[in-house]
């Protein structure tokens, strides 16, 4: 395998690495407390740590399938409690929901399912609302011989699903729920018009400044940052957030860290290489990676292809 190929291949590995990681970082019941705080009424203005004690079980990374009929069901299709994630093996090659869990409400009586969904940019193939409410319609119609039976459709369970968009113009964040739009007459229809939620978080490129506005939008980019150092990651996390810096946490944050960098060291060598290719010279190509003119001519001369 020449040096362009496995540059390649090594670079898609540590973005799949990346994503996964990401996932798992994000799925810290101390930092889903944080989003949760933010997105979900019932738990306004309370202590996140407050909160974690209402996450059940364990968050779901990766594993539960958005495919119809596989969501609640395992191999031999019988009903399942909990969402699907115990047979892999008939669910490969199907898109699976980053982090799905449930969340006991302070009632101590009723849940809601949340489902938290990270992408690295605005997806160009598709309008990201369209596949959001497609998202949020499973996580309700999933729940049928799982968590209600038969005909008692007033036992589904409220949905959020929530989105984090990175390298966005700016630090958003917008709701999309069902509403009532009166024609005619005033008759009252009875059902759970808050069943189905959509949460739109947009992180600018740049970490935002620390004040109550941007406070969950400040803790999302700090964790999921490629620029800053492990460090700063860790001071935000602990000094800002008051979250306890526990050895999981700690090693999904610095492992992210190392990625990224390998990330980024990838991306400047096919910059310098393309550059290269194109005739600029050693002093430009210097200038525009911010590498010295000898690091350049290294890379060169490793990913330079060999001729036959």
């Amino acid at each position: 395998m020449n040096t362009e190929i496995t540059n390649a291949v090594n670079a898609a590995n540590d973005r799949a690495q990346y994503d996964e990681r990401a996932k798992r970082l994000l799925g810290h019941k101390s930092i889903l407390a944080h989003i949760l705080v933010d997105t979900v009424e019932e738990f306004k203005g309370m202590n996140p740590k407050d909160v974690v004690k209402y996450i059940e079980g364990e968050p779901m990374i990766g594993v539960v399938p958005t495919e119809p009929g596989l969501t609640n069901v395992n191999g031999d299709g019988k009903r399942l409690v909990g969402m699907n994630t115990e047979n892999t093996e008939i669910n490969e090659g199907t898109i699976n929901f980053d982090i799905v869990f449930y969340v006991r409400m302070k009632d101590g009586l009723s849940q809601i399912i949340v489902n938290v969904e990270a992408q690295k940019d605005m997806p160009t193939e598709y309008h990201i609302l369209n596949r959001a409410i497609f998202y949020a319609c499973r996580l309700v119609s999933s729940q049928k011989e799982r968590d209600f039976v038969n005909k008692k459709y007033d036992d589904i369970k409220q949905v959020y699903t929530i989105w984090i968009c990175m390298s966005m113009p700016e630090d958003s964040t917008d709701y999309y729920y069902l509403a009532n739009k009166k024609v005619l007459g005033n008759c009252m229809w009875e059902g759970k018009q808050d069943m189905l939620n959509i949460v739109l978080i947009g992180l600018a490129k740049e970490l935002p400044r620390q004040d109550e506005k941007h406070e969950l939008h400040r803790l999302l980019g700090a964790l999921l940052s490629k620029s800053l150092t492990q460090s700063e990651k860790l001071n935000i996390i602990e000094k800002e957030y008051d979250i306890p810096l526990e050895e999981d946490l700690r090693k999904d944050v610095s492992v992210m860290c190392n990625l990224s960098q390998g990330i980024v060291d990838d991306t400047k060598v096919e910059i310098i290489m393309n550059m290269y290719e194109n005739k600029f010279s050693l002093e430009q190509i210097s200038l525009a990676t911010k590498k010295s003119i000898a690091e350049v001519e290294k890379i060169i001369k490793e990913n330079k292809p060999v001729l036959a």
